[in-house]
C-alpha cells in the first residue's frame, strides 16, 4: 500500500531483507490515494480518502469514462511509487480483491506490464481443501468470488501474466489461526500455492479491520509446527516470480 502512512517504514524493512518477495498491493478503496484529490475527484473525498461503496464504484467504473480515466491514473501513480522504491516487483494484487473487476484487471495488467509486472494474484481457493480443514468454513462469498476469479485468470493468462494454481486466505480472512494454517500445510494441493495472512504485533492500530486476529496470524506464521510442516512438504518457498517452475 504505497500511499499508506507505514509505507516508508515497510520499504526500509524490505531493503534489509533481500530475499523477501515484495509485491504491489494496489488500493482503490478504503485508504488514501497516491494522487491528490483534485486528480481523482470521483474516487476520493476532499482529504484524499477513497470511497468504500465498492458496488456503486464498480458500476461507475464500468459505465463512466471519466471514472475509468481516474482509475487508470491512480493505478499508474501507485506503480510509479513502487518503482521509485527500487525494490524488485514480484507480483501485484489489489485491496479487497478489487482487481476481480474486469476493467480494473485490464488496466492493472496493461499498466503493470509497463512497470515489469509478470505475476498477479488470482483468488481461486479450492473449497475441498478448506472443508477438509474445517467443514463449516466455505460459504457463499468465496464461491461467488470464484466466478469472477476465473474470468481474471483468463485475462491474466491471455496477457502472459503468471498466476498461482491455488490461493488460500479467503475463507479465513483475518483469522488464519495456527490450527487452520497447519491444516492447510498438511493438505497443500499440487502446483504453485499462495497462502496469505495479515500478521501484526497488535490487534488495534490505525487502519485495522474490526475483528481481524492479527496477533494470532503472526503467531501462526512463526509457530514451530507450521514451520516444520512447510519443511516436510514437497513444496518449496518462493515468490510469484518463480511461477512456472516446479512446485513452489
Amino acid at each position: 500500500m504505497v500511499a499508506s502512512p507505514g509505507a516508508a517504514d515497510a520499504v526500509r524493512r524490505a531493503r534489509n531483507l533481500p530475499d523477501l518477495r515484495v509485491g504491489l498491493h494496489l488500493v482503490l478503496v478504503e485508504a488514501r490515494s497516491a494522487l491528490p484529490p483534485e486528480r481523482v475527484p470521483d474516487l476520493v473525498d476532499a482529504n484524499g480518502h477513497f470511497r468504500s461503496d465498492m458496488a456503486r464504484l464498480g458500476a461507475e467504473i464500468a459505465f463512466r469514462p471519466a471514472v475509468r480515466r481516474q482509475i487508470a491514473a491512480e493505478i499508474a501513480a501507485q506503480f510509479d511509487a513502487f518503482a521509485a522504491t527500487g525494490l524488485p516487483l514480484d507480483h501485484v494484487n489489489a485491496h479487497k480483491h478489487f482487481h476481480l473487476h474486469p476493467v480494473i484487471a485490464a488496466q492493472m495488467i496493461a499498466i503493470g506490464r509497463k512497470y515489469g509486472a509478470r505475476a498477479i494474484r488470482v483468488p481461486i481457493e479450492p473449497p475441498a481443501v478448506v472443508r477438509a480443514v474445517e467443514p463449516s468454513a466455505t460459504g457463499f462469498g468465496p464461491r461467488l468470488l470464484g466466478l469472477w476469479a476465473r474470468g481474471l485468470r483468463a485475462q491474466a493468462r491471455s496477457a502472459g501474466m503468471a498466476v498461482p494454481d491455488a490461493v488460500f486466505g479467503l475463507a479465513w480472512s483475518g483469522a488464519m489461526t495456527r490450527e487452520r494454517l497447519l491444516g492447510l500445510l498438511q493438505r497443500l494441493p499440487e502446483g504453485a500455492v499462495e497462502i496469505y495472512a495479515h500478521p501484526a504485533s497488535a490487534n488495534a492500530f490505525a487502519g485495522c479491520a474490526p475483528g481481524y486476529r492479527y496477533t494470532e496470524e503472526l503467531a501462526a506464521l512463526t509457530d514451530p509446527d507450521c514451520v516444520a510442516a512447510v519443511r516436510r512438504s514437497r513444496h518449496r518457498l518462493g515468490g510469484f516470480a518463480d511461477l512456472g517452475s516446479p512446485a513452489t
